[in-house]
C-alpha cells in the first residue's frame, strides 16, 4: 500500500486551544497516548468550535492509560470508552467527545479480524492524525487507516452492484456500515459523505484496488472513476448473512456502549439528548425518573424514542 492520502484540517501548531486540549488529554491519561485522531463533522466543516470534536485517543495499553482499574477493565471488555473534555482559551471554548482505545485493539478493529464494523466502518472515512508520538507511530496509524478502508470494501463488495461509479460504491458501503448502529442521521447521509470526500475515496480506491480480490478493477469512464468486480454467488450469500448478523450485533452493542457512557461521559444523558435533537430536528426531554435511575428507566425511554423514529 502507498501512503495514506493527505486530509486537510486543523493543526495543533496553528490553534493554541487545540494544542492545549491535546496536551490536557495526554496528561489525563498519564502520557500513555501514542496517537490522536480527528474525524467526523468538525473535520469535514473545518470549524472545530462548532459542535463536538470527535477525537480518538490511541493508547499504549489500558492499565497505563488509567489509574482506576474499573475504567481500564471497561475499556478492555467493551472498547472503546467515551469521555467529554473541553478547553477554554480567551473567549473560545473547544469541546470534544473523546474516545479511548489501545493501539492493539485499534489495529485489530481496522482489520478483517474484527467482525463488527464499529471501528473499520468509521475509519474508512477521512481522518486526520493530529498527534503522534513519533514517526513510527504515525506510520502504524496510517497503515491502520488504510486497512480500515480495505476491510470495509472487502466486506461489502460481494453485495454491491458488479459495476458502477467509485462514489456510488463508497456511498453504498458506508450505508451498510451505518445500518449496524443506532443512528439518527437523516436518509442520504452516506451519499453526502461520499460526495464530500470524493477525491479522498478515489485515491484510496486506486491504492487498494490491486489487493481487494473479487476481480476488482478501476477505470476511467468518460472522466468519472468507475469500478468493475466479479463475485461468486457463495460469497454474495455469506456476505449478506454476515451483514444481517452485524446489524443485530451492532445495535445491541450500541445500546451497551450508550449505557457505559453514562458512567464515563460527564453529562452523558444531556449529550445523548443534544445529539438526537441535532440530527432529528425534534425536541428530546430527559424524564426525571431516567436521570434518577438510568439503569432502570433508560430502556423504556430508548424504546419510546425508537418508536418515534428518532433513531433506527
Amino acid at each position: 500500500m502507498s501512503g495514506y492520502p493527505h486530509v486537510a484540517g486543523p493543526d495543533a501548531a496553528d490553534d493554541p486551544a487545540l494544542a492545549a486540549l491535546l496536551g490536557q488529554l495526554r496528561a489525563r491519561h498519564h502520557d500513555a497516548i501514542c496517537g490522536i485522531l480527528l474525524y467526523g463533522s468538525c473535520l469535514r466543516s473545518g470549524d472545530i468550535y462548532n459542535g463536538l470534536l470527535d477525537l480518538y485517543l490511541i493508547c499504549d495499553g489500558y492499565r497505563a492509560a488509567y489509574r482506576k482499574p474499573l475504567l481500564a477493565g471497561a475499556n478492555w471488555l467493551l472498547p472503546p470508552n467515551v469521555f467529554y473534555a473541553e478547553q477554554k482559551l480567551a473567549e473560545k471554548t473547544l469541546r470534544g467527545k473523546v474516545t479511548v482505545i489501545s493501539l492493539r485493539d485499534f489495529r485489530r478493529g481496522c482489520s478483517r479480524a474484527w467482525f463488527e464494523s464499529y471501528i473499520w466502518g468509521r475509519f474508512a472515512q477521512p481522518t486526520r492524525i493530529v498527534y503522534s508520538r513519533d514517526a513510527q507511530t504515525r506510520q502504524a496509524l496510517e497503515h491502520c487507516l488504510l486497512q480500515a478502508a480495505r476491510t470495509l470494501l472487502h466486506n461489502t463488495l460481494p453485495v454491491l452492484p458488479p459495476q458502477g461509479t467509485v462514489t456510488g460504491l463508497w456511498e453504498q458501503a458506508l450505508a451498510l456500515s451505518y445500518s449496524t448502529e443506532l443512528r439518527t442521521e437523516r436518509p442520504g447521509r452516506a451519499a453526502e459523505l461520499a460526495l464530500a470526500a470524493a477525491d479522498f475515496y478515489a485515491e484510496v480506491t486506486r491504492q487498494l484496488s490491486p489487493s481487494l480480490g473479487f476481480g476488482f478493477t478501476v477505470y476511467d469512464d468518460g472522466g468519472q472513476m468507475s469500478y468493475r468486480t466479479e463475485t461468486a454467488r457463495t460469497s454474495q450469500l455469506s456476505t449478506r448473512i454476515a451483514w444481517s448478523l452485524r446489524r443485530a450485533q451492532g445495535k445491541l452493542l450500541s445500546v451497551m456502549r450508550l449505557v457505559k457512557a453514562l458512567f464515563t461521559f460527564e453529562g452523558g444523558l444531556d449529550y445523548i439528548a443534544w445529539k438526537l435533537e441535532r440530527h432529528s430536528g425534534e425536541s428530546i426531554v430527559i424524564p426525571d425518573r431516567v436521570r434518577r435511575a438510568p439503569l432502570i428507566y433508560l430502556w423504556g425511554f430508548f424504546w419510546g424514542l425508537y418508536r418515534r423514529g428518532i433513531f433506527k
